[in-house]
């Protein structure tokens, strides 16, 4: 027995419902999991109440469900509220309103809250892929709005997709030329749309071990497009954190950034054709101040600004993708501090715990009184590195207390984040300024030098040293222990040990020996990045390079007037067309077409027609005027009848085109009745 008061048709209510489960996949990854089961349980407590197996809550009932939910909400928040959360509580609030779709009304407000739903899709998932789910989701309710405005009519679905359809292509010229050439306006304010979520990428303090976390994860870091030839493997160090405090077990960077007043991350820093020496990075989102970029790099677009240690920052978390740009000077050009330090400096760089790793420190005294000079040191410690049996593994054991001791001495295996921080700890103990720099290394090469990707597992930590002739200077034990993973990457350097990707099965890069499934991957995420450049990224700066390439250049008034004259001549076309199908009477309806072609033959016959005749009454008034066109009009109006007034059932639908087809013949039979007839009052008696 079906739940007495519902009455949402029940093929409305299943592309609803359907729309819903597509239009909560963009966020699944971000909304707790219970949330999630909530949203399919009420979901599925308003279909079986559809289906009679189940009755809806009544008020009460309703009131405690959405107080116990709230409560929940608001203990998992646990008074992080950001937008991040209030999509999540929306995403709540439209699970909810399942218990209340009782009617149609609450059909149409259910439909423009999944409308909302959409659009804040955007925030979080911006994709090509999501893009497409996101469109799919609003086809679906579409669909569902046409069903529920007509849920008898024979072919209801069919008709509707064939409208929406229709309706695309009529609209789809115009939406591309609005998106290309309607003025690309930064908003007046902007807010940050993630930031309560945890860090995506390299963080702001590495323990040994740390980094090779971030080596089992294939997701894509950012991308990066050059003017010139791309850099080969092993000069492409993607600088983003110096770490230069020790504790003895993690290292982590000195808070020494100036207040920054809240501001909006400029999304498009691509400015015109880029010269030999630029890149442009289309960096995901990583809710970090910090932007990634080669040695000797400056800043070309505005979107970024230099900080201390020649690193770049946003001014605020990059909570969305983000483009910039910027470029390679000479070596040398750019040289933090010249050749001098600070006494302030020199004691940050120099800074240890007063205790541990003994060994190490006693390793360090030895080492300095064997060499001369800070270089020299340094070329000292590569050395030890590159002909002594350490290995590189991304399977390195627990280090305990004295974790350097442990390295150099006992197990001497580890990944790049351990042998930067006891390379780093031996320059120190030694009296040698030196800081870890923390970043990417390396990146695939993607279509014919199309674009640098660079992934989480080309993290990579190294040690910058200070020198007194020529400033801070690269220095990389895993170069001199692992040669591999700095001239090709990370899957040859563990080719042997078999760890690459080893707990992440459904990852393609894991697979690197099947050829179409590294293909397929790449050109996906080609087809994603001219997506990101063109489309997501399409802003102000983007849109003026384009214009600027037109003939003449169009500038921002002239986008104005562009646009505003192709939204009033697509307005002016459409209400013409309007007024013409109405002056001419046409229709969409074949059926309805056949009607007024029958009326206009009548109305050349004299025969008069009034608002309410009906086809039989026509039909008749035909016999008596014109006898020879009786059986014709009668079995046409018959036919009419038929379509308009008879049961309407699926074995009907199949046999509507040849229904339509002798429904034609008819009016043609009937037409060369008229005409015989006429011919026959003509001839003289």
């Amino acid at each position: 027995m079906k739940v007495k008061g519902h009455s949402v048709p029940t093929r409305a209510l299943i592309w609803l419902i359907i729309s819903f489960g597509i239009l909560i996949l963009p966020q699944f990854d971000r909304l707790p999991l219970w949330l999630t089961a909530v949203c399919v349980t009420l979901g599925g407590w308003r279909w079986l109440a559809q289906l009679g197996h189940l009755r809806l809550p009544g008020r009460l009932l309703r009131t405690a469900i959405m107080l116990a939910t709230v409560a929940l909400y608001v203990i998992t928040v646990n008074g992080r509220f950001s937008v991040d959360t209030a999509a999540s509580f929306f995403v709540l609030a439209a699970g909810l309103k399942w218990l209340e779709t009782r009617a149609s009304r609450d059909f149409y407000v259910l439909f423009f809250i999944l409308t909302y739903l959409a659009a804040v899709n955007f925030l979080f998932q911006q994709g090509i892929g999501w893009t497409v789910v996101n469109l799919i989701g609003v086809v679906c309710l579409l669909i569902g709005l046409q069903v529920l405005n007509a849920p008898t009519l024979a072919g209801a679905i069919r008709a509707s997709w064939k409208r929406l359809g229709m309706m695309t292509l009529k609209t789809l010229p115009i939406v591309v030329l609005l998106f290309v050439f309607f003025p690309r306006m930064a908003p007046l304010w902007s807010v940050p749309l993630v930031s309560d979520r945890g860090t995506t990428g390299i963080s702001d303090t590495m323990t040994p071990g740390s980094i090779s976390d971030l080596a089992q994860s294939s997701e894509r870091a950012f991308r990066a497009a050059f003017g010139g030839a791309i850099p080969v493997h092993r000069d492409r160090y993607w600088r983003g954190l110096i770490l230069d405090r020790f504790d003895g077990e993690t290292w982590d960077q000195r808070d020494d950034a100036a207040f920054i007043r809240p501001g909006r991350v400029a999304l498009d820093g691509g400015i015109g054709e880029l010269e030999s020496n630029q890149y442009d990075v289309l960096m995901d989102a990583t809710n970090q101040y910090w932007a990634f970029a080669l040695e000797n790099s400056v800043a070309v677009s505005d979107n970024v600004r230099v900080g201390p240690g020649d690193l770049f920052r946003f001014k605020r978390p990059a909570d969305t993708s983000v483009r910039y740009r910027m470029a390679v000077e000479p070596a040398g050009a750019n040289l933090e501090g010249s050749t001098s330090l600070t006494d302030l400096d020199r004691r940050r760089y120099l800074q240890l715990p007063p205790t541990g790793n003994p060994r190490a420190r006693a390793l360090a005294e030895k080492m300095r009184q064997k060499t001369h000079g800070a270089r020299e040191l340094a070329q000292s410690i590569l050395e030890r590195f590159r002909f002594d049996e350490y290995f590189y593994t991304l399977r390195p054991p627990v280090m305990p207390e004295n974790g350097i001791d442990n390295l150099l001495f006992d197990e001497k295996r580890g990944f790049c984040a351990h042998y930067a921080s006891a390379a780093a700890f031996l320059l120190r103990a030694a009296g040698v300024p030196a800081r870890v720099v923390v970043g990417y290394q390396g990146g695939e090469v993607v279509g014919k030098s199309e674009y640098v990707l660079v992934r989480q597992y080309d993290a990579h930590a190294w040690v910058e040293v200070w020198l007194s002739d020529a400033g801070w200077t690269r220095m990389d034990p895993t170069a001199a222990i692992s040669p591999d993973r700095i001239e090709s990457g990370l899957r040859d350097a563990m080719a042997e040990e078999g760890s690459f990707l080893a707990n992440n099965w459904t990852s393609p890069q894991r697979y690197g020996d099947l050829a179409v499934v590294q293909w397929a991957s790449l050109y996906l995420d080609r087809i994603n990045y001219q997506w990101q450049r063109w489309v997501v990224g399409y802003q102000g700066q983007s849109q003026m390079d384009l214009m600027s390439r037109l003939p003449g250049g169009v500038g921002l008034r002239e986008l104005g007037y562009f646009s505003a004259g192709l939204v009033g001549a697509a307005l002016l076309i459409a209400g013409l067309f309007s007024l013409w199908q109405q002056h001419s009477g046409r229709s969409r309806d074949p059926y309805s077409r056949l009607i007024q072609r029958w009326h206009r033959l009548l109305e050349r016959k004299g025969l008069g027609i009034e608002p309410g005749d009906t086809p039989e009454q026509l039909a008749r008034r035909v016999g008596d005027e014109y006898p020879a066109a009786q059986k014709p009009a009668a079995a046409f109006a018959r036919g009419l009848n038929n379509h308009y007034y008879g049961v309407s059932h699926k074995a009907l639908r199949h046999a509507r085109k040849q229904d339509l087809a002798r429904m034609r013949r008819l009016l043609a039979v009937f037409r060369t009745a008229l005409h015989q007839t006429d011919k026959r009052h003509q001839k003289p008696r």
